[in-house]
């Protein structure tokens, strides 16, 4: 995904998400949902070219650790299930047709639907984690349960490599929230510290909430929690003081830990790694809570006539916005992927696993 995706967004997903040509403020027209092709083949991104205070080939590069992540993230929701061809033409498909459209609506400046509207999302709670919540979601909808589950017990495979996974997504997690200022400010490190705070709020409540729920707190439950702060606090990490970061962090840990108990349960899909229950629930919650938490009363950078009302609708209209495209374009994709060669692999080669079926290798040597 990593290689397809830097190729693809340097051919034309770039100008797909921020080429501004034709774009007008409050303007509706074709380019308030989807940039031009100005900026295909990385064209008049030059040494010299600058984007806000830093040169735009830094900007691209930055922009397409995002663009990268995002559906990387949706795997998780479908593992041990997708033929390996389906999946790799899913993602060419999902980048230009859902991911670059929610980046330039977002992000892309004046004439973008949503930057028009005022949506609040400093590092992407919409255009990353609930984009690839909804899309895991439908995912695990389209293709069905993996065989066994839920009656066969499907533990993580090695904790330890958890931990240190989520280790190092706590810490790389700055670059990308405090990144997103693109420069070395005040701003920078309000987003830091408050990246820092909610985590750590986050890995709190959702211990505590598996200890009254289950009895005891795991180390997973620390691990899924931290991700879970992580991702609420990304929309709200620019605009909000530290000790309403620490609330969105506690409130989206239990809120996550529900997101992958109950309401994975009610649902009845089959999300492999709690995609939707984590980045889809966490971000919802976090692009609302920006709302709330950005106003100048509550320690956020909101102006004096900022109203938490106000912007809480519009945050809403952003988080429906989101859900609605992702979910009814990801599933026409799903769809005609499904049609020209098929989505999911046979029941003998999920038994014996995709490693070993599709790439004939194994993790451990024997």
């Amino acid at each position: 995904i990593t290689a397809l995706i830097t190729v693809l967004w340097a051919l034309y997903g770039y100008s797909l998400a921020f080429d501004a040509t034709g774009m007008t403020k409050e303007a509706i027209n074709l380019y308030t949902f989807i940039g031009g092709l100005g900026k295909a083949f990385l064209g008049g991104v030059g040494r010299d070219s600058l984007t806000a205070t830093i040169p735009e080939s830094v900007f691209v590069t930055f922009q397409m650790t995002f663009a990268v992540i995002t559906p990387a993230l949706i795997v998780g929701a479908f593992a041990e299930r997708m033929k390996f061809s389906a999946m790799l033409l899913f993602m060419t498909a999902w980048l230009i047709i859902v991911y670059c459209p929610i980046a330039h609506m977002v992000w892309s400046g004046d004439g973008g639907l949503m930057w028009d509207w005022g949506v609040l999302d400093f590092a992407g709670g919409t255009v990353v984690h609930i984009n690839a919540g909804i899309a895991g979601l439908v995912a695990a909808i389209v293709l069905g349960k993996r065989k066994g589950f839920p009656n066969i017990a499907m533990p993580p495979h090695n904790l330890g490599l958890t931990v240190i996974g989520a280790s190092l997504l706590w810490v790389g997690w700055f670059g990308f929230n405090a990144g997103s200022n693109l420069e070395s400010n005040g701003g920078a490190t309000l987003a830091f510290i408050n990246t820092l705070v909610a985590t750590a709020a986050a890995v709190l409540s959702w211990a505590a909430g598996e200890a009254m729920t289950k009895g005891k707190a795991s180390m997973l439950g620390a691990a899924s929690g931290a991700v879970a702060g992580l991702v609420a606090i990304t929309p709200a990490c620019g605009s909000v003081g530290p000790m309403g970061a620490i609330i969105i962090g506690l409130l989206a840990g239990f809120l996550c830990l529900w997101g992958v108990t109950g309401l994975k349960h009610m649902l009845g899909a089959d999300d492999s790694l709690d995609v939707f229950g984590v980045h889809g629930v966490g971000g919802i919650l976090g692009a609302l809570l920006t709302g709330v938490f950005t106003a100048p009363g509550l320690g956020g950078t909101g102006g004096d006539d900022f109203s938490i009302g106000s912007q809480l609708l519009i945050q809403a209209e952003g988080v429906v916005i989101t859900m609605i495209w992702s979910s009814v374009v990801a599933f026409i994709a799903y769809k005609i992927v499904d049609m020209v060669i098929g989505l999911r692999v046979s029941e003998e080669d999920e038994r014996e696993g995709l490693d070993i079926r599709s790439h004939g290798e194994t993790a451990y040597s024997r």
